[in-house]
């Protein structure tokens, strides 16, 4: 249900989404950064869908960092 509001920024996103999966995993959830970087294409607002395919495209997202994937949707 957690979808990336037009008026949010990127970083503030982010915030959300590891706040959440940190609450989770206390919860003895198990979740991978790879779930999360999932989550987080898959929940972008139609403006980030050309940036998404291209990062899909041309990085190997199943290695990818959170942290890199941040810094890409941010650029």
């Amino acid at each position: 249900m957690l979808q990336m509001e037009e008026s949010k920024r990127v970083a503030d996103y982010f915030s959300c989404v590891l706040s959440l999966t940190n609450a989770m995993k206390g919860c003895s959830e198990q979740i991978t950064n790879q779930m999360i970087i999932d989550k987080i294409m898959c929940t972008q607002t139609q403006n980030f869908d050309h940036i998404v395919v291209a990062i899909e495209e041309s990085k190997d997202v199943e290695t990818m960092k959170i942290e890199e994937l941040q810094g890409s949707l941010e650029a």
